[in-house]
């Protein structure tokens, strides 16, 4: 059995036993269960329990929108629809392709477990009392719209990285010093996450990239480094000051430094509402999940990044990207445009009287009441 199967398989009684003892301790009854989207079983529980349920849902609107009408799109591509179809009969979809979709939708293996567990997932949440979303109705109204008829009650409170207060983080390995060294503008800060590693022959093509360029970078680079990267390539960069590789990143600071000109992301949604809390354009490499569907909104529909060819990282197209986003005109606009049209909603958005705040209190009043 996978371990996704074994996981799936143990957490609703799991979920369960540990709602049973929480309630044994505080000797009252549960008033209401909040959950991540992904478990849908807790909304069973919920209505078991007559109480409301509140799923969050943590990646973005438009991958929400299509697990949602998952049986919609089957019905109108069939089960294994092809990678050029255009899934433009969904509002706001008309730049999306069937090859943008996550897996489980018509692509992949639509019988794993996880697949079933995230089309069960389309099916219940429009029976929550509220689905919440670390987002704001400004991102995308139409989408938002869309949801909204989808939900009871469709609530964006994010994004995150403007409403909560940042946490006191280290730069033990003297980032932020560092980027005070540079030009406005002018360094690529590169990070995939604390999952993803892409194989050795991108990670050597990026590296390429940047020495070809001579752009400087600040790369967050996880794991084991060895053979992982042209030889010498750390210390030439490091001796000319033209790049620093750390094994973590202060990420929020790092992006809100004036110096950062492009964030070189797998388009993670967490990394994506961050780009856009600090204005900094993004060059796309998805691997997995959203990823590929956030690649394609923020590239194609939004239009504060770029993807890479096939997307996977060659020397000449990194540099061709590169070049685009810290050296061109085009680049100066991408990061215009997340600034007047990205940054600032989002700004307004959790600001006094602003629709995240105002949402919010709507879901702190139905928790409570």
């Amino acid at each position: 059995m996978e371990p996704m199967e074994l996981f799936l398989k143990a957490t609703p009684g799991n979920f369960r036993s540990i709602m049973e003892a929480a309630e044994a301790e505080a000797g009252r009854k549960i008033n209401c269960v909040m959950s991540d989207a992904f478990f849908a079983f807790a909304g069973k529980m919920a209505k078991e329990m007559d109480v409301p349920w509140f799923p969050f849902w943590t990646a973005g609107p438009h991958s929400l929108l299509v697990h949602v009408d998952t049986e919609v799109i089957r019905q109108r591509l069939g089960y294994t629809g092809r990678e050029d179809q255009i899934v433009d009969f969904i509002p706001g979809f008309s730049a999306v392709g069937v090859a943008d979709l996550p897996e489980g939708i018509v692509l992949g293996n639509l019988d794993s477990p996880f697949s079933k567990m995230l089309y069960d997932m389309g099916l219940a949440l429009p029976q929550a009392t509220a689905v919440a979303i670390n987002s704001f109705e400004e991102l995308d109204p139409v989408i938002v719209n869309e949801l909204k008829s989808r939900f009871q009650k469709f609530l964006n409170i994010g994004p995150f990285p403007l409403t909560l207060s940042p946490p006191f983080t280290s730069d033990e390995h003297g980032c932020l010093h560092w980027l005070d060294m540079h030009k406005t503008a002018s360094v690529a800060y590169i990070s995939f996450g604390r999952v993803i590693t892409l194989p050795p022959h991108e990670l050597t093509a990026m590296a390429e990239a940047l020495e070809a360029t001579g752009i400087p970078f600040l790369w967050s680079f996880r794991g084991n480094i060895e053979g992982k990267l042209p030889e010498g390539f750390i210390e030439r960069t490091s001796s000319s000051r033209s790049g620093k590789l750390v094994p973590w990143a202060p990420q929020m600071q790092v992006l809100e430094h004036r110096s950062v000109g492009v964030f070189v992301t797998h388009c993670g949604w967490n990394s994506v509402l961050e780009s856009i809390a600090a204005r900094v354009p993004m060059i796309c490499r998805p691997v997995f999940g959203d990823q590929k569907l956030n690649r394609r909104i923020v590239e194609s529909v939004w239009g504060i990044g770029v993807g890479i060819e096939d997307e996977v990282f060659t020397k000449d197209g990194a540099v061709k990207a590169l070049e685009l986003t810290l050296l061109s005109e085009q680049g100066k606009k991408l990061r215009e445009k997340a600034e007047a049209c990205f940054k600032r909603p989002a700004l307004k958005a959790v600001g006094p009287d602003g629709s995240s705040r105002e949402n919010f209190k709507t879901l702190v009043e139905l928790i409570t009441k």
